[in-house]
């Protein structure tokens, strides 16, 4: 998702812009990587992952990179990638070179982070915990966030309507059915759960289920009709950010979100954040009957989304790329 959101924008601002992904065989073994469209014509599959059993394997076509003449060359450092390839392959080739940290623990990166000319983190958590020692070389870029794009549904004007998508695991979702248990004989409403990976095992008579797997256009088709967009995470220990939080919040439909570490980086604005944060099953139904019922918080929230999306959008952050290019090429 953070690769396709700058690219974008990189095409967009003219520059020539190439894909290394890995083969389709290798990405259908992780759950979390699946086909749902045709590669683009920039799009170049070239390597394999590891195992996601052993993590061991991998490889990857370093001819097929070096031969593109490439200024620059971003990593998405990401724990299934085959390191020691990658860590060769950066070594080898003449262009400026920038990982990007998605791995949530130092013990995850499997290279040396000294190839690289540069390094990007989401936030300063990242620098603390995961990259330390190499300050001079990182350079904090936030996540990108897909633009804004208002819908143009008034609040609840046929039925309220929840919505949630993706493959989290099931039980991550127990939360927002007891919660919404908890408010059902207070309101009709509709709770939407559309999953590419299987139903839920669960029935009600507001739940309606689809299997599906959705394109980033498809999701504001979804998410346009709908008034509330819950948003299932776990817990964890790791350094993480919600790729689907920035994917969506232009939507400007207000986001409930557990107070997991995926959010913990969200600032206040103007006394409230991004996203509604819940801390537990009473929490949530409390700030679910404060979203339905108090216009005016409602409001303040879609207010501070937008201010962060309009701070953090996916141009914004692709023309702060472009400055750290321009920055490494003058310090040659």
């Amino acid at each position: 998702m953070h690769a396709q959101l700058i690219c974008n924008e990189f095409l967009k601002m003219g520059h020539r812009v190439k894909v290394f992904a890995p083969y389709v065989q290798s990405a259908n073994r992780w759950w979390h990587h699946k086909i749902i469209k045709k590669d683009e014509d920039f799009v170049i599959r070239c390597y394999s992952e590891l195992d996601p059993e052993t993590k061991s394997g991998g490889s990857i076509e370093e001819d097929e990179v070096l031969s593109e003449g490439l200024d620059v060359l971003i990593v998405e450092s990401y724990a299934s990638l085959p390191y020691d390839d990658i860590e060769r392959l950066v070594r080898r080739i003449e262009a400026k070179t920038i990982a990007v940290i998605h791995e949530g623990c130092r013990d995850d990166i499997r290279y040396t982070l000294d190839a690289f000319d540069a390094i990007v983190v989401f936030d300063e958590r990242y620098q603390r915990e995961v990259v330390y020692g190499y300050e001079e070389k990182t350079r904090v870029i936030p996540y990108p966030c897909h633009p804004v794009r208002r819908g143009n549904r008034r609040f609840a004007e046929d039925v309220l309507t929840f919505f949630s998508f993706g493959r989290q695991p099931v039980e991550e979702y127990h939360d927002f059915l007891r919660a919404l248990d908890g408010i059902s004989s207070k309101y009709d409403f509709v709770y939407r759960v559309v999953r590419s990976n299987g139903l839920l095992p669960f029935t009600r008579p507001w739940l309606e289920q689809e299997q599906k797997r959705l394109s980033n256009e498809e999701i504001y088709e979804y998410l346009h009709p709908s008034d509330v967009h819950l948003l299932p995470k776990g817990n964890t220990k790791y350094t993480v950010v919600s790729s689907t939080l920035f994917l969506c919040m232009g939507s400007l439909v207000p986001t409930v979100v557990p107070n997991t570490r995926h959010f913990e980086s969200l600032p206040e604005i103007n006394g409230i954040t991004p996203a509604v944060i819940y801390s537990d099953v009473d929490d949530l139904k409390e700030k679910l009957i404060r979203l339905i019922e108090d216009e005016d918080y409602r409001k303040g929230v879609l207010k501070a989304a937008e201010e962060y999306v309009e701070e953090n959008r996916s141009d914004k952050i692709a023309a702060e790329f472009v400055k750290l290019f321009e920055d490494l090429t003058q310090s040659c």
